[in-house]
């Protein structure tokens, strides 16, 4: 066990991962479906040009994951191994997401598609590198089986927070402001914040060298001996794809779907989505993570299955304002809940030696392997059994509730891996 995994979390270190937690889960919040929806509303509205942008920015996030993560395990500075990584990237993570809508000045429209995925892509590569693989494997080096459970229902709390402002706040600003100058916000408040929190991070600098070389490590993983000692996480990661693989079929479209299929008014969408993430994900989460630590993983990731798939199913089923509340707050109930229990479980899981490098390779199982396929399942569906649209005389189509029925459906398939995994403590 690292020794520092053996102290209490201290008031500064607290405050660096509330600072870069938050910052980090709004700018993806923001590249999730603001950069989708900018690029429906101001290049192509076209469900197909998303699902290129969502896949290539996932292999992105995966490789940088993966490669940023092996190398931040084996980064020896006085500043730790995590530090810097992390303080760079969420710098160069701010300034690329305030670039990305330059790439609707671009004419033709193939243009302006290219560049957008080339922007989006090279956010993604800063963004992965100090979120999804440093503070991801930082965050595992300071706590420990007891109180990670809790440690990441906050974190959890942060980012429903962050999602509370990207969905339920985004769309006024955009609508008063333009998307450039929301952009522009975001892209400053990632920057600002991420020099605090980063400059605030604090680890023990790691005297001992690794063993073997960088590519060693990276090949290591993939020997059969090793994928046999971590069985359980890879079973665990598989039920992660199976599971992001659904969720992936309607996230990207949930905005699109509720503007142009419900045609609902902004204000109308940002209140409906404001109620759901206040109830389902913030005021849910921190009980989730006690539940977790309490009660343990599997029991609370199976209970999470059941209750995201109910609630896509119903969600589907009203036009009623009402009644799509109650419904959204179930099926983000469930995605609260099934966060938590699995970010705990895979951090439980993780060899001590390579938490850089296997945070990367839960991006690989979580991103890439879900990203890819899922929002190209959902455009097919959204193509073949949408309604025809023309926005702004560019053709395109409209959303339907198969998306969140097919999706909800599909969602069942995570517990069979699961159902095989063994818990253990770390």
């Amino acid at each position: 066990m690292n020794n520092t995994a053996r102290q209490p979390i201290s008031a500064r270190i607290w405050f660096a991962i509330i600072m870069l937690w938050f910052s980090g889960q709004l700018a993806w919040g923001v590249e999730n479906q603001y950069f989708n929806t900018f690029v429906y509303d101001n290049i192509k509205p076209d469900p197909r040009p998303i699902s290129w942008m969502v896949a290539a920015s996932a292999i992105t996030a995966t490789l940088t994951s993966i490669l940023m993560g092996a190398l931040s395990d084996r980064t020896r500075s006085r500043w730790g191994k995590r530090k810097p990584f992390i303080l760079l990237g969420y710098l160069m993570w701010g300034i690329f997401t305030a670039a990305f809508p330059a790439a609707a000045f671009l004419k033709p429209v193939g243009l302006a598609i290219g560049i957008a995925i080339l922007f989006d892509s090279v956010m993604t590569f800063f963004g992965s590198t100090a979120n999804d693989a440093s503070l991801n494997a930082y965050v595992t080096d300071i706590t420990t089986h007891e109180n990670r459970g809790r440690v990441i229902g906050i974190m959890e709390i942060l980012t429903w927070v962050a999602i509370l402002i990207v969905y339920g706040a985004s769309g006024l600003i955009i609508d008063a402001l333009g998307y450039y100058a929301f952009f522009y916000m975001i892209g400053g408040l990632v920057f600002v914040l991420g020099i605090i929190g980063g400059l605030l991070v604090q680890e023990n600098p790691d005297k001992m060298p690794p063993s073997g070389s960088y590519w060693e490590q990276i090949a290591d993983t993939f020997r059969v001996q090793n994928l046999r000692a971590n069985k359980d996480l890879f079973l665990l990661l598989f039920g992660l794809t199976l599971y992001g693989i659904a969720e992936q079929i309607f996230f990207p479209y949930l905005i699109i779907y509720l503007n142009h299929y419900q045609k609902l008014e902004t204000l109308q969408s940002s209140l409906l989505i404001f109620v759901c993430i206040l109830v389902g994900g913030i005021a849910l989460a921190y009980p989730f993570g006690l539940l977790v630590d309490r009660l343990g993983r599997k029991k609370v990731a199976f209970g999470a299955i059941l209750l995201k798939m109910v609630g896509l199913i119903l969600f589907s089923l009203t036009s009623n304002l009402v009644f799509m509340t109650i419904t959204g707050i179930l099926w983000l109930a469930g995605m609260s809940a099934w966060m938590i229990s699995t970010g705990a479980w895979t951090k439980d899981l993780y060899p001590e030696d390579k938490r850089g490098q296997f945070a990367g390779y839960f991006i690989l199982f979580t991103v890439a392997f879900t990203m890819v396929p899922g929002p190209l399942i959902g455009s097919w569906l959204g193509t073949h059994f949408g309604i025809p649209t023309v926005i702004d005389g560019q053709a395109g189509f409209i959303p339907t509730p198969l998306i969140f029925q097919a999706a909800g459906l599909a969602t069942l398939a995570a517990a069979i891996p699961l159902a095989f995994v063994k818990t253990r403590k770390s």
